[in-house]
């Protein structure tokens, strides 16, 4: 009786040692699956500590298209706060880069922007022409195209281009609105809708470009192609120009 007990743990012990390893294996394979790049990014690297304000309408509509960016940035690692569209430049602070969302109200959005001495990106084009990153014709210098779902990318060396290849670039999962603008002189341009070279979709200005009115840019300033709700319609391309337009703003590529 004894021999045969002594056989059954003998013959039992294998198996005892493959449900270790493989309650080992398991539990590193979830400690993996929770430290992933995507997920140590949000607590180290370049990003960590980059605050961002964003400028919203805080009572509006469409406040939680606004909320949805601002998850999507603290997950990237930034710090992210939203101000109302009525406070003054002076109200962001210490913030790193303004984003001011196309949800605001642009006759709500109190003057002195232009002039910010801190990097901003904006995809309300009602304003590009207060910020001189346009002319002021409504239509003819900056506007929106009511359905679009594909830019030409111009410029793909840039940074901004997110390392996507020249050419047509589908950015939008279904066809929706589109902002554009035609930039000053010392712009660089990214991308244009498709078809319409004349208007540009995502444009930038380094610090000191000379951008409409002979204005210069006080620091970087990039404009994109979202509408109110779109961001939720981004392809992966355009998730990639988002985030590259973002990062290249902050000086992080």
């Amino acid at each position: 009786m004894k021999l045969q007990n002594r056989r059954a743990e003998q013959s039992s012990a294998p198996i005892r040692k493959r449900r270790t390893f493989l309650t080992a294996a398991a539990g590193l394979g979830a400690l993996l699956a929770v430290t992933t790049p995507a997920a140590r990014a949000a607590t180290s690297g370049p990003r960590t500590g980059k605050k961002i304000v964003m400028v919203v309408q805080l009572n509006g509509p469409s406040l939680t298209v606004d909320q949805r960016i601002a998850a999507h940035l603290e997950a990237r690692g930034y710090s992210v706060r939203m101000l109302d569209q009525a406070q003054p430049p002076e109200a962001v602070g210490d913030a790193d880069l303004v984003v001011i969302s196309s949800t605001v109200s642009s006759k709500q959005v109190v003057g002195g922007w232009r002039y910010l001495a801190k990097p901003l990106l904006t995809w309300e084009n009602d304003l590009l022409d207060d910020f001189a990153m346009t002319g002021k014709r409504h239509d003819v210098d900056f506007g929106e195209a009511e359905k679009e779902r594909y830019l030409w990318l111009v410029n793909a060396p840039h940074p901004i281009a997110a390392g996507l290849p020249a050419g047509v670039a589908n950015v939008y999962v279904k066809q929706a609105a589109m902002s554009w603008g035609k930039p000053g002189l010392g712009a660089t341009t990214i991308a244009t809708l498709y078809g319409q070279p004349e208007k540009a979709a995502i444009f930038a200005y380094e610090k000191g470009a000379t951008m409409d009115y002979e204005s210069l840019a006080p620091a970087r300033r990039v404009m994109f192609f979202l509408n109110n709700d779109t961001f939720a319609n981004l392809s992966p391309a355009g998730n990639s120009l988002f985030d590259a337009a973002v990062d290249w703003a902050l000086g992080l590529s």
